[in-house]
């Protein structure tokens, strides 16, 4: 899987830049570069690995792979900004903010999400009315239904009353987290016409993990491997899996989810594809970055 998910990094990467080619110089579009730089690509791979499991080629998905990581990058950027999480460092490198302004890094993520929709366009991935399916499809996991939501409900989870229990920690990373990352998993199964379901679950499973793991390496992670300041989610008092569950209740939680994942894709036992998506599982709650 390892192996895999390098050659897909180094794909997608040669991809971003062609994608962002074209655009006139100056700072905008060097802060959307940089904004794009490193990353694991995890949500390319689950594009690209839903594909090969369902017979897609991947110049077909490649597209989407590049919408999902451009799309996460302005994500980042604006999660960064003063106003959001106020963070200086990600990916170990300055912040966007910090790199150009707030207002060049609000405008490269506005560019990185607009390109993102105009990526999904692309004929490569096939006929118009599947293009429009995905847009749509886009369009509901990361606007005001998903990811932008669960943003909004953890901006206003810092100053809230009551601190938040368990079900709506969860609710919150599933949209915030978890809905970017299930169409990134089943957009390889929406191309061919097959049914999207068992990646959908193998996604939520998956989102969930990643989140908890990202709670735990807040606790325990080094600035140094993570690329970003840790320790912030106790200094701003947030509920995350790791204060609701303990250090090792959270680690419990992950492999029981992943656990979880890796059984939504029994209905694919023989495919290479699927071993992958497994290992990813893993991956993810092992991770030190």
């Amino acid at each position: 899987m390892i192996s895999r998910l390098e050659a897909v990094r180094a794909a997608v990467d040669a991809a971003i830049q062609a994608a962002l080619a074209d655009l006139p110089p100056g700072d905008l579009s060097d802060a959307m570069r940089y904004a794009c730089v490193g990353g694991k690509r995890i949500r390319a791979f689950l594009v690209l690995e839903s594909a090969r499991l369902h017979g897609v080629a991947d110049d077909r998905a490649m597209p989407v792979a590049v919408a999902v990581e451009l799309l996460h990058a302005y994500s980042l950027v604006h999660d960064d900004l003063p106003a959001m999480d106020d963070d200086d460092l990600r990916r170990g490198m300055p912040t966007c903010h910090i790199q150009w302004s707030d207002a060049t890094a609000i405008l490269a993520g506005d560019a990185l999400q607009t390109q993102a929709f105009a990526v999904l366009t692309d004929d490569a991935i096939g006929d118009c009315d599947l293009r429009v399916a995905l847009l749509q499809r886009f369009a509901a996991a990361v606007g005001a239904r998903g990811m932008v939501w669960g943003q909004a409900q953890d901006i206003a989870a810092e100053t809230a009353v009551e601190p938040l229990d368990l079900p709506a920690v969860k609710a919150l990373q599933q949209a915030k987290t978890g809905a970017l990352i299930q169409f990134a998993a089943t957009s390889g199964a929406l191309i061919a016409g097959a049914d999207p379901e068992p990646l959908a679950e193998y996604a939520r499973h998956l989102g969930l993990a990643f989140q908890v793991a990202d709670d735990i390496l807040d606790v325990t992670g080094d600035p140094e491997q993570t690329g970003k300041r840790t320790g912030k989610d106790a200094r701003l008092g947030k509920a995350t899996f790791v204060s609701l569950l303990g250090l090792q209740g959270a680690r419990d939680k992950a492999s029981a989810i992943v656990s979880k994942a890796e059984a939504a894709l029994n209905v694919y036992p023989d495919s290479e594809a699927a071993g992958n998506l497994r290992q990813l599982a893993r991956f993810v709650i092992h991770r030190q970055t």
